[in-house]
Formats: C-alpha cells, structure tokens, sequence
C-alpha cells in the first residue's frame, strides 16, 4: 500500500515501520502523508487492538530530510507542520488504542517527536534520542515542546533543547521517557510480550484511561473526579467488564473482547 512505511498485522498489532533505511528513516512529504493514513487505517480498524511504531534498518527516525526539504526550495515551515507532522501528532494522542514505540536505534528531531507521542517506549540498549531543531537553528515542532517538560521537568528540557544533547536509551529510561531498555538482540522478544499483552487487555478500558491521562495534564482535581466517573461508568457497562467479573468469579482467566 505505501512507498516509505511497511504495515503488517498480526494477532491484532499493528506494525508500521519506518521504511527508508538509507536516510534514516527521514521523513520526506510522501512519507509523512503515508504516515498519516496508515494511523487513520489502524484506528479504524476493529481488528487491531494495539499499534507498534518503529523504523527498518540502524535507526528509528531521523526527523525530516532536510536534502528533500531543500530540493523543495522555499516553503513555509508553518504550513508544513500543520499538514504534514502535526495531524500525525494529533491522530496518535487521540487515538484510544495503545501505541507502543520500539526504539531500535536513533530518533532525533521530529522522530524524537514522534517516539514521545507514543503511550510507551520500549528501546534497544543502543538507541538515543536527540532534540537535534536547535543544531540548525530550529525550535522544537511536531509536540516535543509539550511531551519533553512534562516528562523530565522546565529544567531538563530547556537543557537537551537548547543544546542538542545526546540522551542515552539508559539515561531515558532514568528520566522516565522510555518505560524499559533491553538487549538489542531481545529487542523483538520483549516488544512482542508487550503488545500481545495489550492485545488480549480490555481495549475500551484502555483508550478510556488514555483519554483521562492525556485530560489530566491541563485538568484540576475536581474536573477530573467528575471525568473518572464518567468514564467509568461507560466502562463498567461494557462487555469487558461483564467478563472480566465472570473470570474472577468462575477462577479462570478473562477473555477480553475490547468492547
């Protein structure tokens, strides 16, 4: 279906992989409107439970290709953000599926941006990630400037921004912006644990909370009481609910439909 991303499904995962090993998984516009798609594909479809993001080849992703951003001469940096990285952005934090980034080599700039936006990040022990805007005199974009402070702190982020600086898979996993660090060779194994994990896990639950994490960072106690209410009163009405008390009750482990 695409020139520039791979998408496979497999027991309800969804993988979309980065597929331009010879620049580093940079996105180039054919690749970022690709990206687009294949996320509003996956989200519609009832058969995926959980989406992996990653990249083909030594590098998760590189940002943009500034040799194809320069072939095509004078271009408004605005615009290009709201048509191409900022929907991926967007369709990625609303959707209500659990998307998991396996961080098996570099992301820096928009990639890093990309690999935060993702629910959990599980990443090889040679991977680093690297705000990279600020070495050609760029400002963070595609959301890094919302998800890097509330992640590691004011402090840290103006750092790594405004220097451009390396950050480690171990010293991610320190500051919690990756959830666990492997062996490069387990890489696959734990990944594939995770999301089957997640493909069998009440998936309405999940996007509920989802919903209710991404509301709580601009949100108030009270306001979000009465929003956890609210969706748990639609989640305590769904089939996943009805068995999951079932199991308990009968001693067995719970079926999970994520409806």
């Amino acid at each position: 279906m695409y020139k520039n991303l791979l998408v496979e499904h497999n027991n309800g995962v969804a993988t979309i992989t980065l597929n331009r090993p010879n620049v580093f998984n940079a996105f180039n516009d054919e690749m970022s409107f690709e990206m687009q798609d294949a996320l509003k594909q996956v989200d519609k479809d009832v058969s995926v439970r959980v989406i992996v993001i990653t990249g083909s080849g030594k590098a998760f992703c590189s940002g943009q290709d500034l040799k194809a951003a320069a072939a095509a001469g004078n271009r408004s940096f605005m615009e290009s953000l709201h048509k191409r990285y900022n929907p991926i952005i967007r369709t990625m934090r609303n959707m209500p599926k659990p998307i998991i980034c396996k961080l098996n080599g570099v992301a820096a700039g928009a990639g890093c941006s990309l690999a935060l936006a993702c629910d959990l990040i599980i990443a090889s022990e040679q991977a680093s990630l690297i705000e990279v805007f600020i070495n050609v005199g760029l400002v963070l974009d595609s959301g890094s400037s919302y998800f890097l402070p509330r992640l590691v702190g004011s402090n840290k982020a103006f750092e790594w921004a405004t220097m451009g600086s390396k950050i480690t898979a171990q010293e991610a996993a320190h500051y919690g912006i990756v959830n666990k660090v492997v062996r490069h060779d387990e890489l696959d194994e734990n990944l594939n644990q995770i999301a089957g994990y997640y493909a069998t896990a009440p998936t309405k639950a999940i996007g509920l909370m989802k919903k209710m994490l991404n509301r709580s960072t601009y949100s108030d106690l009270e306001t979000m009481l009465d929003y956890e209410a609210y969706c748990q009163e639609i989640a305590g009405n769904s089939a996943d609910n009805k068995e999951g008390v079932q199991a308990f009750l009968e001693k067995r482990k719970p079926n999970f439909k994520g409806v």
